[in-house]
């Protein structure tokens, strides 16, 4: 059990060796990129890494099987170098009982991650944008999902048009039983129209069966007023594509309100494919971190007077950095349909956890 506990330790002290490091490359990164990028607003360099802090989260989280891969590096080498692991078979514990505290450090460091770092990472991000949006000067426009339907505010110097709407077809192009209320700069508001479709053709709203009440301040009857379109046209600035963008990044909705999220995204009528999609692999992401340990130790566990470390050591670099992208990939193609989503999300893990061990088994001498 003392064993146990040491390695354990020896992977934390590793594994946070490499965070910080990796941290403190993403922050001068980062810092430099947003001088770059608002350059013209001549932000001090206080400014400028608090900016780097908020996209810090985001950016380590998406990186953290590649660190812990490399953390696992470190520390089998170590071991490696120092005789340890040969004092550790000589006293009859075997290679794959050493790995037994790194892998569970690893999925418990996985679970910590999906359910502290995930959420503050979508808050970060949000939080980024929101400041981005502001030094830029973009109007103000928002998107949100609730029980209601889904709302939607674009803004120009004119002032400000919020729409809802009960519900759309899969892909956002079509929103039905929409409402339209038009505010002045001053916040008063100038409209109202009701349609019972809406979708964007050529930078204008096309509404069919519309109703329209015009309430500005000389309006003494409102209804009385009212006029009816069998189609009506509204300009705007959006896209159909930018209203599907609006949903967000599924990174940036917190996952605890992620199942809520998808099932007012489907009772809406949209497509929450990518949603459940990222759900699923972030759910699986403690595996991928034991699976990232399996193929660094794999191929780092033998003592460096063997020879051929450099050599095993860029190996399961690669290989680490191959089931990266093989995991992403696989999430893309969850995104798109072409495989189940079950499958693209736990079937990397779990083919990778199972051909890491059996490497292991088949080095393995006793």
């Amino acid at each position: 059990m003392t064993l146990d506990y040491y390695f354990a330790r020896r992977f934390l002290r590793a594994l946070m060796i490499v965070g910080g490091a990796f941290a403190g490359l993403i922050v001068m990164i980062e810092m430099l990129e947003l001088a770059s990028k608002f350059s013209d607003a001549g932000l001090s360099t206080r400014t400028l890494f608090s900016f780097a802090m908020l996209r810090l989260p985001a950016t380590i989280y998406e990186l953290l099987p590649i660190v812990i891969a490399l953390s696992t590096l470190v520390m089998f080498l170590g071991l490696a170098r120092s005789s340890e692991l040969v004092v550790t078979r000589a006293a009859g514990r075997s290679a794959m009982r050493a790995l037994v505290p790194p892998v569970i450090m690893a999925f418990v460091f996985g679970l910590l991650t999906v359910g502290v770092l995930n959420p503050l990472a979508a808050a970060a991000s949000r939080e980024y944008d929101q400041r981005a949006a502001q030094m830029t000067g973009k109007a103000a426009q928002a998107f949100s999902i609730s029980d209601e339907g889904l709302w939607l505010r674009e803004g120009d110097d004119s002032g400000q048009t919020v729409i809802r709407a009960s519900r759309s077809n899969f892909d956002a192009s079509i929103l039905r039983d929409v409402t339209f209320l038009g505010f002045e700069t001053s916040g008063k508001l100038k409209f109202r129209i009701e349609a019972d479709q809406a979708q964007i053709e050529q930078g204008n709203w096309m509404l069919t069966d519309a109703k329209h009440w015009a309430l500005d301040a000389g309006t003494q009857n409102p209804e009385a007023g009212a006029t009816v379109h069998p189609t009506m046209k509204l300009p705007t600035q959006l896209s159909t594509d930018e209203i599907r963008d609006r949903f967000g990044k599924p990174k940036e909705v917190n996952i605890w309100d992620l199942p809520a999220y998808i099932s007012k995204l489907e009772a809406s009528g949209f497509s929450a494919r990518s949603y459940k999609m990222w759900l699923q692999s972030e759910l699986a992401l403690p595996l991928s971190f034991v699976a990232m340990v399996l193929i660094a130790a794999g191929l780092t566990m033998r003592h460096t007077r063997l020879g051929g470390t450099a050599k095993r050591v860029l190996i399961a670099i690669l290989l680490a950095f191959l089931f990266f992208f093989l995991r992403n990939f696989a999430s893309i193609l969850g995104q798109s349909g072409e495989v189940p989503i079950g499958l693209a999300a736990w079937g990397a893990p779990v083919a990778v956890i199972l051909a890491a061990t059996a490497l292991l088994l088949h080095l393995e001498d006793g």
